[in-house]
């Protein structure tokens, strides 16, 4: 045989060897994308987990499973169809996603390490995928070198643009922010400085020594715009006008899709809050609205915020897609509250004491509402049935139900069961169970 002939073999082999390569690895992208979701979602409970910095937060946590899902998407299309990296482009839930924590604050290592660590887990998870199919060991090191390097280019190049965009949108933020109005607000309430109330009510415009009724307002992350802010500026004057307040409302922004708002009385007015509701609930499109407690002072006007921010929690837990209205004193909702801090906790527990009756479907939701106005009034059925506008039979009826669906009679754990049915009522699906036989 000839050198040619050889050079020739060897080439055709090459060829051949490439071809095998990027049909191992396509199938493994393939077979990764038929439950990207789910992946994904393994993904960001690691990120999770890793970085404190992104939990707890509902809005941001949505943002992250967002994000993590169309990067691992983006990177699945790339190993399948040998995508070149310099073509890649921050998708749009990731662009997003780092926007939204230079806007928090979150410091721009907690966006890098996302994107390490989510490169380490992600690599594992192909890897484990890998070890399923039957690769000849020599193909098995090419397809290995491939894979490991697909996924350090697109990881770093797709970290370079979010960081890009998260320094610009930093610096955006900060100029937004940096009004002295804005500034002071946030040093009121921080409440680590002391405060000169004459100087900061000059500063911002609005009189800290009166009574206040602060609010949080937000539209659905899938209505904003651009104009959210403005809009929701807007809707705080309107509201201010409607209910007589005595100066003008202090609106501060909190992000790119929610303001803090105050609404200042002399004296605090007899049913402010079922006031707020009834104009509120009277727009068609009104935004999300969390309503604090009325308090007067520098003090009040930090406790009214803290309610309004507590009962926007306990809002933004319920997964509800229609516009909302909450009061922090809605009863049992700042209860709720204290339960929101781990909702998936909260889940496991519920279930522990409601048993199958802590499912999510509408039959058990009308037991629970029945046990829970029939426990709140004395166990009184008589009582309940007024409530509920039954007879007392029927409401005697939906207890043997709630009580059977439960498998055990409520004795001593009592509290525990009228906190869980609070629970229920507060954060619905979020503490519920698709299929409490499960």
């Amino acid at each position: 045989m000839g050198w040619a002939e050889i050079r020739v073999e060897s080439v055709t082999t090459a060829r051949h060897d490439d071809v095998d390569t990027d049909r191992f690895i396509a199938a493994i992208a393939a077979r990764m994308n038929d439950r990207v979701t789910d992946v994904s979602a393994v993904i960001c409970a690691y990120l999770q987990d890793g970085i404190t910095e992104l939990r707890g937060n509902p809005r941001t946590a949505d943002l992250l499973a967002a994000s993590v899902e169309s990067n691992v998407a983006t990177i699945l299309r790339a190993l399948r169809y040998d995508l070149p990296s310099a073509d890649v482009r921050a998708p749009l839930a990731a662009v997003e996603f780092a926007r939204r924590l230079a806007q928090h604050g979150v410091p721009v290592n907690a966006l890098v390490r996302a994107y390490r660590l989510g490169q380490r887990r992600i690599t594992e998870l192909i890897f484990a995928e890998l070890q399923t199919l039957a690769i000849p060991p020599a193909e098995r090191i090419s397809v290995i070198e491939r894979i490991t390097v697909t996924l350090f280019d697109f990881s770093d190049r797709i970290t370079e643009q979010v960081v890009a965009i998260y320094g610009d949108e930093r610096e955006r933020w900060m100029e937004s922010q940096n009004s002295v109005r804005a500034v002071r607000v946030r040093e009121v309430l921080d409440g680590r400085k002391s405060v000169d109330v004459e100087a900061v009510t000059e500063a911002i415009r609005y009189p800290l020594r009166w009574q206040h009724l602060a609010l949080v307002l937000w539209y659905p992350e899938a209505e904003t715009d651009s104009d959210a802010i403005p809009r929701l500026q807007r809707f705080v004057r309107e509201l201010g006008d409607a209910v007589a307040v005595a100066s003008s409302p202090l609106v501060v922004a909190a992000d790119q899709v929610s303001v803090w708002a105050w609404l200042p009385y002399r004296t605090a007015p007899g049913d402010l809050v079922a006031d707020v509701r009834t104009f509120v609930t009277a727009h068609r499109d009104h935004p999300n609205v969390a309503i604090g407690t009325i308090a007067a002072g520098i003090d009040g006007f930090r406790n009214s915020h803290h309610s309004a921010r507590r009962a926007c929690s306990v809002a933004l837990a319920r997964e509800q897609s229609s516009s909302i209205v909450v009061a922090a004193d809605d009863p049992g909702l700042m209860t709720a509250a204290l339960l929101g801090g781990a909702v998936a906790e909260t889940r496991d527990w519920v279930r522990e004491v409601l048993g199958n009756l802590a499912g999510d479907d509408e039959h058990d939701e009308r037991l629970r509402d029945t046990l829970r106005i029939f426990l709140g009034t004395g166990s009184s059925y008589k009582a309940a049935a007024t409530e509920l506008n039954l007879h007392a039979n029927s409401v005697k009826y939906r207890i043997g139900r709630a009580v059977a669906r439960r498998g055990r009679p409520i004795g001593a754990d009592r509290l525990d069961v009228e906190l869980a049915l609070l629970a229920c009522h507060w954060y619905g699906p979020a503490v519920l169970w698709p299929d409490p036989n499960q």
